[in-house]
């Protein structure tokens, strides 16, 4: 064995050591009932003592000995090689690193401001949280093809082992179901978002859609049109809002954010107009919601006599319908080709106004869809009931890994990103943080998770 090699395997048994060490102090010291925060500091403190004395008695006669070998010259340039490869290190993981850094920032604040907060189980979950980030960031260099799938299960299992060890009843068949009731209603809301993105696009309507066909459809029913007539009338209103959107911003190349934005603010606008004719309840419809359409989304909904929420069933039939049809039909593949480039789908004749327009109708049908679904699940209308999908459904899409640029990803890629949300939400609700502090972990989680993701080749490089 060189003495290259023979002191760096003496520094990791060193640093085994040091683990061994400190653990067992740290075993002891819970053992022996000592405060949380005492026996941290003298792990940490344990740690780093043996690792130094480790490396300053240990290795020192290995380092002379291959300094007095290979002579001055040698030390300087193993020492600047070992410099290098530290900052070789620390710019091709600049991103990693920095999202564990967040994480511990938040960990630290929510330590401070949180009554109760900085405990053992908070500790030890975060560090279950910290090795599956790491690990998924290195070994997704060995999962080419999906490694945003691989990232996005290892943070879900992650996460659903942490909630599981913190909260109580979180792996409760209620609490079970009721996150899949609410992560139906964000995957449905992501459907469009999702097929929008994968051509490049945007579509901020969506939220307002929402909000609009829960007010619209219990205004349709109260002017006594029959329930599931004004289902199929809201669908149909939501197609077309979308195809405008989709008209307008296909001929506004570059404009697709600010004008659906544009266009939501004029349909909620108008949807409370028209609702409050007569009303001084603008933005707020009240009537009587169909018990065929409550016991679709509502949380005592029932399927063929199961205790399931119907909902549920069609985020999964749409979602399965999505996933292969997106992989095995021609229309997917074309909108892959779309998103990855413009230029060569037109070359084959691929129309791509046609696409642009009919992923934006889709948006603007099934968020009217899922607006009708709130109105089941709530028995009352309300214009502001989308207002939480519109960063959700671009967060679920951004974490799940498909590419705001269009050409990568795909459903099964934003179904993950949903479960991920809804599973994190949960947790956070259990732990009792409030819907301010959601909102900004939502945000920083984006962070790490983007860098993880853009590592991954994208179908530009692979055609």
């Amino acid at each position: 064995m060189s003495s290259a090699a023979s002191a760096r395997a003496l520094k990791w048994v060193g640093l085994a050591v040091a683990f061994v060490v400190a653990g067992l102090g740290l075993i002891f010291g819970f053992w022996q009932g000592l405060p949380a925060q005492e026996v941290i500091l003298y792990t940490a403190a344990t740690f780093a003592l043996v690792a130094w004395a480790w490396r300053s008695y240990t290795t020192r006669g290995e380092v002379s000995a291959g300094a007095a070998s290979e002579g001055p010259a040698g030390g300087g340039e193993e020492g600047e090689s070992r410099r290098s490869m530290w900052r070789g290190f620390v710019a091709k993981n600049k991103w990693i690193l920095a999202g564990l850094l967040a994480l511990l920032l938040i960990f630290g604040i929510c330590s401070i401001t949180v009554d109760g907060f900085f405990s053992v189980l908070n500790i030890i979950s975060l560090a279950v949280l910290i090795g599956l980030l790491v690990f998924s960031s290195f070994m997704s260099k060995f999962v080419v093809e999906n490694r945003s799938a691989f990232i996005g299960l290892t943070v879900l299992v992650g996460l659903f082992v942490i909630g599981s060890l913190k909260v109580e009843g979180f792996i409760y068949a209620g609490n079970i179901k009721s996150m899949l009731l609410f992560a139906s209603f964000l995957g449905l809301a992501c459907v469009g978002q999702t097929m929008v993105a994968m051509l490049g696009g945007l579509d901020l309507s969506i939220p307002f859609v929402i909000g609009s066909a829960n007010v619209g459809l219990l205004y349709i029913m109260g002017l006594g049109v029959p329930g599931w007539l004004a289902v199929i009338i809201i669908i149909v209103l939501g197609v077309l809002i979308g195809l405008l959107n989709g008209i307008l911003s296909f001929r506004l190349q570059g404009q697709a954010l600010i004008l659906t934005l544009g266009v939501g603010f004029a349909v909620s606008g108008l949807t409370q107009i028209l609702t409050s004719l007569g009303s001084r309840f603008a933005g707020n419809v009240f009537g009587s919601v169909p018990g065929w359409l409550s016991n679709l989304a509502a949380m005592n909904g029932t399927t063929f006599g199961l205790d399931v929420p119907p909902v549920i069933l069609i985020w999964l039939v749409v979602a399965v319908f999505l996933i292969v049809g997106m992989k095995h039909t021609v229309y997917g593949r074309y909108l892959y080709a779309l998103g990855g480039n413009r230029v060569s789908a037109a070359r084959i004749s691929i129309s791509e106004r046609r696409y642009w327009t009919g992923a934006y109708g889709i948006s603007g049908g099934v968020s009217a869809l899922t607006g009708a679904l709130l109105l089941g699940w709530s028995g009352g209308g309300f214009i502001g009931v989308g207002q939480p999908y519109l960063f959700m459904t671009l967060a679920a899409v951004v974490i799940g890994g498909t590419s705001l640029l269009g050409g990568h990803g795909g459903y099964g890629f934003t179904v993950i990103g949903v479960l991920v949300l809804q599973v994190l939400t949960s947790f956070l609700v259990g732990i009792g943080l409030d819907y301010q502090w959601q909102q900004f972990i939502f945000g920083l989680l984006i962070l790490p998770m983007v860098a993880l993701y853009a590592r991954s080749p994208h179908i530009r490089t692979q055609v």
